[in-house]
């Protein structure tokens, strides 16, 4: 049976200085994590027994980011599902979008995360080493671009 996996792509918006476009003014939040390759991510995690998949992004932004709900604006129109083999057995990955209500608010990692990073897209996809979330980060730029 495949692991199955929710969490949240945060962004946040800048002041954009006059000369520049909105969208150079978005940034996104991956965090680093401790165990095996310290790989960059969003927040994410295992489904938990009577869980919907929504409410488990929440919960997990939480534990490992320490953002609560009410911190960030959840974007409609926008949910993504990632498939990637993980030790050899299948992983499904739910992914919806949000945004920080106070760009100032502060990360708070729990012990799963060494590090965070707010980054413009071009660093995020430098981080983020895995070819589908280099994709679906694109995705979503190009997606709150054509909000504008």
């Amino acid at each position: 049976m495949a692991v199955r996996a929710c969490g949240l792509i945060i962004f946040r918006r800048l002041q954009p200085a006059p000369s520049s476009k909105v969208t150079d003014s978005i940034e996104y939040l991956l965090l680093q994590t401790s165990y095996g390759s310290h790989h960059w991510t969003p927040p994410k995690g295992h489904v938990d027994p009577g869980e919907d998949d929504l409410q488990t992004a929440f919960r997990e932004t939480q534990e490992e980011a320490g953002l609560q709900a009410s911190q960030l604006t959840l974007i409609e129109g926008y949910k993504k599902e990632l498939h990637y083999p993980v030790h050899g057995k299948p992983k499904t990955v739910m992914y919806w979008l949000a945004e920080m209500k106070d760009c100032n608010t502060e990360i708070k990692l729990s012990e799963e995360h060494q590090a965070f990073q707010w980054l413009k897209l071009e660093d995020a996809c430098k981080f983020a080493e895995y070819e589908d979330m280099q994709v679906m980060l694109k995705e979503v730029h190009q997606f709150l671009c054509s909000r504008e």
